[in-house]
């Protein structure tokens, strides 16, 4: 389809859209539905509307130049729109590039140590400080959801939900397994080992998209335990939901209050399972997954953290910096997700063969 076809495509799609919604006769979920493509659509539109006025001045103005009154100052302004015409059909492709619609939603992140025993537990914690770092950058808000720690102070297990702006848009790019390279403080040789953590990022459900039947859920209570204060193995505060039909378990412990605590679960839960709904349709439109960036595919290694060399390297790229240090605090992170942003953005305009 040429560029002016699916342009025209799209304002159709506006219209037809806004006069549902103008009809007022949506209600529940539907409004919400209906509300997001319009806002998706909207800016499209616009540029649908810009860009075929543009294309009318174009052809007005080639037929001026046929008019010897007319020719030279046609001339001019048509060397001049035809530059503005470029840049603008720039700005349309860009548009155009497929969205998730889960870019703009609030994320769960799960890091879990990976092969390499306690060094593997420290790494985890070191990730999880990358991305409070990083998350602080971004103005986005940390909330811890459950850890389980390490007997030597890392992490064997961490979640967190992060909100903010577009949070899942950049961080969805961090999922897979992240190796490190270093002499470990355990290590009395002074030799290097590698070990690894594995980091999940799932968009976070809403209620629209996941119905959970409270006969599938079995709820466990009981005492927190490690760092949390006097409130500590006095309550059974801490929650555990069992999703029967799936298997899938969520605990949560990091709350003083039992309801919070089954709140923050219930999140996480429905969490996981719109991901594994999302990776299902994901794989069926795909058939095979063979390309890894943005796809959330946690078995492959897609990052290097070199302490020696003071060296990340992200392997889906190519892209290796030797700032590892401003990596680990956090904000230079965004180095490297911008790179992986810019070379699916970039694949996805060329596949949009326009």
């Amino acid at each position: 389809m040429s560029l002016l076809g699916r342009l025209q495509q799209i304002k159709s799609r506006f219209d037809e859209v806004s006069a549902i919604m103008g009809a007022g006769t949506l209600s529940g979920g539907d409004i919400q539905k209906y509300a997001r493509e319009f806002a998706e659509l909207e800016p499209l539109a616009e540029l649908a509307i810009r860009y075929d006025k543009a294309l009318k001045e174009k052809v007005t103005l080639e037929g001026l130049i046929k008019d010897p009154d007319f020719a030279a100052d046609a001339q001019a302004e048509l060397y001049t729109l035809n530059g503005k015409l470029i840049d603008l059909e720039g700005e349309v492709k860009r548009a155009l590039i497929p969205r998730d619609e889960a870019d703009t939603r609030n994320a769960i992140l799960e890091i879990r140590a990976g092969t390499g025993g306690d060094e593997a537990a420290l790494f985890a914690a070191d990730l999880f400080a990358m991305y409070k770092g990083y998350a602080d950058a971004q103005g986005w808000h940390m909330t811890m959801v459950d850890v389980t720690e390490s007997d030597i102070g890392g992490y064997r297990e961490v979640i967190a939900e992060i909100t903010g702006s577009n949070v899942f848009q950049r961080l969805k790019y961090e999922s897979g397994v992240h190796r490190v390279q270093r002499v470990p403080k355990t290590e009395a040789s002074g030799r290097i080992h590698t070990s690894a953590a594995t980091v999940a990022v799932m968009p976070e459900a809403e209620d629209v998209d996941i119905s959970i039947n409270p006969t599938d859920l079995r709820i466990d209570t009981y005492r927190s335990s490690g760092a949390g204060g006097q409130h500590v193995n006095k309550t059974d505060s801490a929650v555990r939901i069992t999703h029967i039909p799936t298997g899938v378990v969520v605990a949560c412990q990091d709350e003083r209050s039992q309801h919070k605590n089954r709140d923050k679960a219930m999140k996480v839960l429905k969490t996981r399972l719109y991901d594994a709904q999302r990776s299902k349709l994901d794989a069926e439109r795909a058939g095979l997954r063979r390309e890894q960036v943005g796809t959330g595919d946690r078995s492959e290694r897609i990052r290097t953290y070199n302490f020696p060399q003071s060296r990340v390297t992200d392997h889906r790229i190519n892209l290796t910096q030797q700032n590892l240090t401003d990596v680990m605090k956090g904000p230079a992170l965004d180095d490297i997700i911008k790179a992986l942003m810019a070379d699916e953005n970039a694949r996805k305009l060329a596949e949009l063969n326009l």
